[in-house]
């Protein structure tokens, strides 16, 4: 269960496709230096070989693995690893324990560049595809924490661009020229900051089913 804490909670950074935990070196080092404390966790395969709610389980693991049962984290996802992240909320409870949840330019409702590969994970993040759509049908979950989407109109990773956008939670757009430089830009990073430190919101008292009943907490899975 969530516990109230409007301190500095430890930071889970999930990278994109193709990508490692080394990509946020830059965001790494500007919030420790912050006093967060940090880690990050390289998905395998990191190239699309297997399915994003495959590699969701790998966050699962590590939270497992790396803290106290009672240890509230944030959470912020780059790229695919924003709809990672969202599948370990949405599908493997970690919305029970994040408290803030930042994604920086994932492609909440798809990308055409996702239809260049046909590997499996690609597939997903294509437009309208099953896993996309099962996320979006429920987002309203996302409610619960504290979310903030973090992109750029000038993506050319995120075709389109606003396919970044989602309809909740707090939004903030910046006009950085490359999908990459999102993760080092100082305006992107200073973002980061502030989406980390607002104050936790409540816990709720229920929670969203997937056909939108609500159950008190502990009572059935979503």
């Amino acid at each position: 269960m969530k516990i109230k804490n409007q301190q500095q909670n430890p930071v889970l950074l999930i990278h994109g496709i193709n990508d490692t935990g080394a990509v946020f070196h830059t965001m790494e080092q500007y919030l420790r230096q912050r006093g967060w404390s940090v880690y990050t966790l390289d998905l395998v395969p990191n190239n699309g070989d297997i399915g994003l709610d495959e590699l969701a389980q790998q966050i699962a693991d590590y939270v497992a693995a790396n803290f106290l049962p009672e240890q509230p984290l944030d959470l912020v996802g780059f790229s695919m690893g924003g709809i990672v992240s969202r599948y370990y909320l949405q599908r493997l409870g970690g919305i029970q324990r994040v408290q803030r949840f930042v994604t920086i330019s994932s492609p909440h409702n798809g990308t055409m560049i996702a239809y260049a590969s046909q590997r499996p994970g690609c597939k997903q993040m294509r437009v309208n595809s099953a896993l996309l759509n099962d996320l979006n049908f429920d987002a309203a979950m996302l409610k619960q924490l504290n979310f903030t989407s973090i992109w750029t109109p000038y993506d050319l990773m995120i075709v389109p661009a606003n396919s970044s956008q989602m309809l909740l939670g707090r939004e903030v757009i910046l006009p950085v020229g490359l999908h990459s430089w999102m993760l080092t830009d100082s305006r992107s990073l200073a973002a980061v900051a502030e989406a980390l430190t607002e104050p936790v919101k409540p816990y709720p008292q229920f929670v969203y089913t997937r056909n939108s009943q609500k159950l008190p907490l502990g009572g059935g899975n979503i």
